[in-house]
């Protein structure tokens, strides 16, 4: 089954959203279908803001090392495209499609001096259908998962919006819909009868089981950072108690279940 028809299964597919090689590794491990990246995960690694605050060279190389040291297909979150112009990012989709990923993930949404802002509707669309033509033009086709992000800028009218530019962007070459911090059931099952495109939900509390997701329509779920950020509180946790125990005892503590 390829990564196209993961999305038209009969469950839902979920994405192990990773970082680095070992949380890659770790999720093929455990028997998951495929891989995305998580930018802010990555960003935060990197010690890097969210948003393009690091380099696409510095997310390429990332990619790269994923992609040599696992077989599972990959997804990956070049946020807003990491340029400009579309021909800027259509060559960044082409030096990642050489990796050989299997998709991506782009935002209707861009960073701007620190804060977030909705793309022009019509614009991002036109600018998906050039990417998209670009990409063909090079014999090159990847699931285009398309990100809008009413609903995590918490905007009034999240729904209606989301909707409306839902309808646009699969009449120019979308593949899927990316709605992070959709959690309600009733806006889920909206989204889900009125856009053909497989919806995407993400990690966000209040979210609900898969099982439930699978039931409301949902094709595709996301751990987005929420993972990482899990870890990193771990970390946290260990090292503080590591430096007041003055012991290592708490290091080992699964040793024994080995």
């Amino acid at each position: 089954m390829n990564f196209t028809q993961l999305h038209h299964q009969n469950a839902p597919l979920l994405i192990a959203n990773v970082w680095d090689v070992p949380s890659a590794l770790a999720a093929q491990r455990a028997g998951y279908q495929a891989l995305g990246t998580s930018s802010a995960a990555i960003a935060d690694m990197l010690g890097y803001p969210d948003g393009e605050g690091m380099s696409f060279a510095e997310l390429r190389y990332i990619v790269g090392r994923i992609r040599a040291a696992t077989t599972l297909p990959l997804s990956v979150d070049i946020e807003s495209g990491y340029a400009e112009s579309v021909g800027d990012i259509v060559d960044n989709v082409l030096q990642l499609s050489e990796l050989g990923v299997a998709g991506i993930n782009l935002e209707d949404s861009h960073v701007r001096d620190g804060r977030r802002e909705l793309l022009d509707a019509e614009h991002f669309a036109k600018r998906l259908q050039a990417i998209r033509e670009g990409l063909a033009t090079h014999r090159v086709s990847l699931f285009l998962n398309v990100r809008t992000d009413p609903f995590l800028l918490g905007m009034p009218e999240a729904l209606s919006v989301t909707l409306s530019r839902a309808s646009l962007y699969a009449s120019h070459g979308a593949d899927g819909l990316f709605v992070p911090c959709v959690h309600r059931p009733e806006d889920i099952t909206a989204l889900v009868r009125q856009t053909a495109l497989p919806l995407n939900v993400m990690a966000v509390p209040g979210l609900a089981d898969f099982a439930t997701l699978s039931e409301l329509g949902v094709r595709r779920i996301s751990m987005g950072n929420a993972v990482h950020s899990a870890l990193q509180t771990q970390l946290n946790r260990l090292l503080l108690s590591l430096r007041h125990q003055r012991s290592f005892a708490g290091v080992f503590d699964d040793e024994s279940h080995r």
